[in-house]
């Protein structure tokens, strides 16, 4: 062997013995250091982890009776990420999956893709992670056959789950009230992991509105787990470990499924009736509150849907008319989210200012059939004039002109256009001391809190807006020329004096204001709300709908509680002035057609109508009460839309509410003796959840 072989051989045998150290240290690193992990690892190759979500609770009204609930249901659920490992991306298993199910694979299919900005529904709003419901209404026999043929389909499972119920009962819908329920993100899933938030899984549904998103923690409950064995096929042969899942608390409330059932009832009627009087209707709600305590007995919307649309999946139909104009947005709660001019209503509050600010609370004033405020005659309803008369009189017949004098010589006072350095503005201060402006506090989310203007919103709305009013200013409105030349010629010259100082709080705001109108906004929660302080005496009390949250075994796990009431800053003998007053509009004033025959001595009501006007638009109707007049329980309130004169159209269904509730000579009281339960419900409704 020469010596240049026998250094290729040496640098060899180096090498290799090099490379025999590599794969010892290597396989002492896998199996010394490393060998629990590996371990596990392997586990993992012959053991599945399921997720068992847990039996979210019921929503209770205030005697036990579910208004939302579960039901058992099979339901057949496909992986993603099972399929996304098949080489043709699981669509031979998709194929076979609608053969099975009796739809076509597009179906399927559609139901499993995520969704996007620019995908429609129906898709997966949920987590890619989870596995995806694609039908919840399965013959047994079907799900037999996936279930003893896993082979065929990899990635899709067929279980027992409790899916949500909305019985309605007495016809109570309270959708908006309710809220729905939508499969948790992967966004959210990383956020809530990131806060240390837990008891959430990929398999959890989550409230997105009402009762369900306001109190999700307390009935969702804790998911368990069930870790299976699985051969090589990924046929489960066994359980290695498991652990129940905790079900959630059951949420009684305030709401009366037959109260609510009326007040919904009352409202249609009130929709119909506003249309059959010309008038389109479009939006409406009816409140019923306990003056004493706050809580909510009824919160009819409209336009309304049924909650069970969101089970199973939904189309994008369907969900283009839950969010679409076109169906008036049922979505939304016209009791706390939508926003209305109250017109008369809103003279509890200007009453209250006036008598603060040192007009007579017993002294006679003027009802001409107009006033001059600056340069302009403001009228009264339909240009009467009423002659002189007190207080009391100017609510029970609705003297708008009285209180136009009231607001335009306080403007006065507070130096007209060229204001005070700090003007008293006694009328805006007395609306916000009701709780007009901003929001009630209820227990749900996505409150609105209305509008209260003033000199501040004025001044921002100017800067808003002074572009476009300076412009509308040169060009006018050729648009509206073409069909009303005088209202054109009109809007021009109100949007040149806007450009010019349109910041200023002018005497017609503040004249529109004292009745109302002009830029004031409040929702009708924010209205009963008031109506229940002038009825209770002076306490602003926070509205509440959930009342207790009770274990499985009926037993209270929590108490919701409110935080003590404000105190209107008015003297309790303007309260009880103004409560007289309000008394005399059923028997006497301008609601006394309305509630012709009505049985007074059953409940006496005290009441006030509105007719608020819109631009563009026909009246708002309301009419907001309390009850009984010695001693009042409930407030009751009811708002339509383009409804026209506030005693034709809201003041019926008003009456409507109460006779229900108290009952009539031909129907028998959804309350006893006008009261509501005082005591929670021992238990759950047997047979409510799975």
């Amino acid at each position: 062997m020469n010596p240049r072989t026998h250094f290729r051989l040496v640098v060899l045998y180096v090498l290799v013995g090099l490379l025999l150290l590599v794969l010892m240290g290597r396989l002492w690193s896998m199996q010394i250091l490393d060998g629990s992990h590996y371990q596990q690892l392997a586990d993992q190759n012959r053991t599945r982890d399921i997720v068992v979500p847990a039996v979210r609770g019921m929503i209770l009204d205030d005697r036990g009776v579910p208004l939302v609930r579960n039901r058992s249901a099979l339901v057949v659920s496909v992986d993603r990420t099972t399929l996304s490992r098949q080489k043709d991306g699981g669509k031979a298993v998709l194929q076979r999956l609608a053969g099975v199910l009796g739809t076509t694979y597009p179906d399927v299919a559609n139901r499993i893709r995520l969704c996007g900005p620019n995908v429609k529904r129906p898709c997966w709003p949920g987590s890619p992670y989870q596995p995806i419901p694609v039908e919840d209404h399965v013959d047994p026999k079907r799900a037999l056959q996936i279930m003893e043929r896993q082979e065929d389909f990899p990635g899709v499972t067929a279980q027992v789950q409790a899916v949500r119920e909305y019985p309605r009962p007495d016809g109570a819908t309270a959708a908006q009230v309710l809220g729905y329920l939508q499969p948790i993100t992967q966004e959210e899933l990383d956020k809530r992991k990131g806060l240390k938030v837990t008891g959430y899984s990929g398999v959890d549904l989550i409230g997105r509105a009402g009762l369900e998103a306001q109190y999700d923690a307390a009935l969702r409950g804790e998911p368990g787990f069930r870790r299976v064995l699985v051969d090589s096929q990924g046929r489960v042969t066994g359980t290695a470990e498991e652990k129940a899942p905790d079900p959630g608390g059951n949420l009684v409330t305030s709401i009366d499924a037959g109260v609510q059932g009326a007040a919904e009832k009352a409202l249609k009627h009130a929709i119909e009736n506003g249309r059959k009087g010309g008038h389109p209707s479009d939006a409406g709600a009816a409140v019923v509150m306990d003056v004493q305590t706050g809580r909510m007995v009824a919160m009819a919307s409209y336009p309304t849907y049924d909650p069970s649309i969101w089970t199973g999946g939904i189309s994008q139909d369907q969900y283009d008319a839950l969010l679409g104009k076109k169906k008036g947005e049922p979505l939304i709660s016209r009791v706390t989210q939508g926003q209305f001019a109250p017109g008369s209503t809103f003279k509890i509050s200007s009453v209250a200012a006036a008598v603060n600010d040192g007009y007579p609370l017993n002294g006679t004033y003027q009802c001409p059939g107009s006033f001059d405020v600056g340069s302009r005659a403001f009228h009264n309803f339909e240009g009467e004039a009423l002659g002189s008369m007190n207080l009391h009189t100017a609510l029970v017949k609705s003297c708008d002109t009285v209180f136009y004098k009231f607001a335009y010589e306080e403007w006065l006072r507070d130096g007209g256009m060229h204001p005070k350095k700090s003007p008293s503005d006694p009328m805006v201060k007395m609306a916000r001391d009701y709780g007009f402006g901003k929001a009630t506090g209820i227990d749900l989310p996505s409150e609105s809190g209305g509008r209260i203007p003033d000199r501040g919103w004025k001044k921002d709305y100017w800067d808003a807006t002074k572009k476009a009013d300076c412009k509308a200013a040169k060009s006018g409105y050729p648009d509206v020329q073409k069909t009303d030349p005088a209202r054109a010629s009109y809007l021009k010259a109100v949007a040149a004096e806007n450009c010019v100082d349109g910041y200023v709080w002018r005497a017609g705001d503040a004249a529109n204001f004292s009745v109302g109108q002009g830029d004031v906004l409040v929702t009708p929660l924010q209205l009963v709300r008031a109506y229940a302080a002038v009825a209770n005496g002076g306490k602003l009390v926070t509205p509440r709908l959930g009342v207790a949250v009770l274990r499985p075994d009926g037993t209270v796990e929590r108490r919701v509680t409110a935080p003590p009431p404000a105190k209107l800053p008015v003297d309790p003998k303007v309260l009880a002035y103004i409560r007289s007053g309000l008394a005399g509009v059923t028997k006497s004033g301008t609601a006394a057609g309305a509630f012709n025959g009505f049985d007074f001595k059953k409940v006496d009501v005290a009441g006030k109508t509105g007719t608020a006007e819109v631009y563009g638009k026909d009246d708002n109707s309301w009419f907001a009460s309390f009850g009984p007049v010695k001693h009042p329980r409930y407030a009751v309130i009811v708002m339509v839309a383009q409804g026209g004169q506030g005693a034709v159209t809201a003041a019926p269904a008003v009456r409507e509410i109460w006779e229900a509730m108290y009952g009539t000579k031909k129907q028998k009281p959804l309350l006893k003796d006008g009261r509501l339960p005082s005591e929670l419900p021992t238990a759950p409704v047997e047979g409510a959840a799975p």
